[in-house]
């Protein structure tokens, strides 16, 4: 049974994520919403996160393209349209541990210690990728 997985984007996580995430004292950085999951019984959660942080190097990216106004979408103007090989500026982050970069709400970025505690705790479903 997967412990982490996306639905549309969204993460949903197994109980065993949220008791991890609190016994790091992550509970002011994400809220864990109470979701049901189809042909489940145990508690499963959205987990929504608190921060967004501007922090994309586009420099260090692959490649970013941004909103134009030919793109006929003045509500997204100037913001990221697509985003390949994400990196991070680490010095923007400062000590967030679960956030989405602004402009690019598709990833859900976490820190090191987060990603190890996952790791040692046995989640399954996750995969993590360096930025």
């Amino acid at each position: 049974m997967l412990e982490y997985t996306l639905s549309m984007g969204i993460p949903v996580v197994h109980r065993r994520v949220v008791s991890l995430f609190e016994r790091l004292g992550l509970d002011r950085e994400v809220q864990f919403l109470p979701a049901e999951v189809e042909g489940q019984t145990e508690p499963w959660f959205i987990i929504n996160t608190l921060q967004v942080i501007r922090c994309i190097d586009d420099a260090r990216c692959e490649e970013v393209f941004y909103w134009q106004p030919e793109d006929e979408r003045p509500d997204k103007l100037g913001e990221y349209q697509n985003v390949r090989g994400l990196k991070v500026d680490p010095e923007k982050i400062g000590g967030a541990n679960i956030f989405r970069p602004w402009g690019w709400l598709v990833a859900f970025l976490v820190s090191e210690r987060v990603k190890q505690a996952m790791e040692d705790e046995g989640i399954t479903g996750i995969d993590f990728t360096p930025v």
